[in-house]
């Protein structure tokens, strides 16, 4: 696994190695969880009890186990691409219920830009799960974790909101990587076989898909054990609109390009500069986006969508988030007056 660089909202660089946390192989068992009733923690025994039954654990037939929930009524599942992808043709999918029956699924759609896949279980009754805010998290909130580490299926760990805002880039296919955008970190203990599972808050809603973990590297530079608690998982946010255009269409739009390269100016050299903190546009592409909305050689965008731009994955970050049609309010500085722009997304 690579090494990559995670960079939070403080602009800080974290040297880590960043594992997608699928292809565990090995039995699916019955997890054990353990009630908590303090007041800066959720009750996981009471969100284990309304949450498991939503849950999947995927299993392939050439042995990757991985996890799921039924995200929508009529069986669709949603997981991680990376979880399915060695069974990409669609075959060789099963899913086990929590209440302990095997059927195979469908593979409707998958999108390996965000990481997310939807899968069919036509004969399944378990409940949809419950939907959150992503949005409304805030640092420190509980969360809970559920999935089938390992295989072993309902399990339940327990944790905080570590972070928000990340932008982490993870082992994709054939080679490539993706950019899990604005990932919620959490401490709660995530392992291979976590992978497509539920991120939920104290009400046992979704808020995130569960993805990827940081690992220490051992001395050959490779990636450690398991967890060691910082984990990332897709906002539910962030993943809905993808669900949704996997369901309806079997693939996501991807929005264009827009034309423009830029590098973040750290808070040091704009004081040096007299200029304030954010991404200096090297080049602007005349047939791209950004030439559209105005922007130009030498502007230094400030804020994107209000927050401010303190690296390039916040513009990144807002591009992949955005549906087609809809815009990205870019505020720049050009000539010391300060302007905005809006960026109409595109297929």
């Amino acid at each position: 696994m690579p090494t990559s660089r995670i960079w939070g909202r403080a602009g800080y660089a974290i040297a880590a190695v960043i594992g997608l946390i699928a292809g565990a192989g090995g039995g699916a068992l019955t997890g054990h969880f353990t009630g908590s009733t303090s007041s800066t923690s959720c009750n996981t025994q009471t969100v284990a009890n309304g949450t498991i039954p939503s849950l999947v654990t995927v299993q392939l037939a050439s042995g990757g186990v991985g996890s799921g929930e039924f995200i929508r009524s009529g069986g669709y599942v949603v997981t991680n691409n990376h979880v399915i992808s060695a069974a990409a043709g669609g075959h060789g999918i099963s899913v086990l219920l929590s209440s302990g029956q095997t059927l195979p699924a469908q593979l409707i759609g998958r999108d390996p830009s965000t990481d997310l896949a939807v899968l069919k279980v036509s004969d399944a009754n378990g409940p949809v799960i419950g939907l959150g805010d992503s949005t409304a998290l805030s640092l420190g909130q509980p969360v809970v974790a559920l999935g089938s580490p390992l295989g072993l299926s309902g399990t339940v760990t327990a944790g905080i909101v570590s972070a928000l805002g990340r932008n982490v880039t993870v082992p994709s296919d054939h080679g490539t990587t993706a950019e899990l955008v604005d990932a919620i970190q959490t401490d709660a203990s995530i392992n291979p076989g976590n992978s497509g599972g539920a991120l939920v808050d104290c009400a046992g809603r979704l808020v995130g898909i569960n993805t990827a973990i940081a690992t220490v590297p051992n001395q050959s530079g490779q990636a450690g054990g398991g967890s060691v608690g910082i984990g990332f998982a897709v906002p539910i946010a962030l993943a809905l609109p993808v669900v949704d255009a996997l369901i309806s269409n079997g693939t996501v739009p991807r929005a264009a390009d827009l034309g423009l390269v830029v590098s973040a100016i750290p808070p040091a050299s704009a004081d040096q500069f007299g200029v304030p903190p954010g991404l200096f546009v090297h080049q602007v592409s005349p047939q791209g986006l950004a030439a559209q909305a105005g922007l130009q050689n030498g502007d230094i965008i400030t804020k994107v969508n209000g927050r401010a731009a303190s690296t390039a994955d916040v513009l990144a970050s807002a591009v992949e988030s955005a549906q087609p049609g809809a815009s990205v309010t870019l505020t720049y500085l050009r000539g010391g007056q300060t302007k905005t722009a809006s960026l109409t997304i595109s297929h």
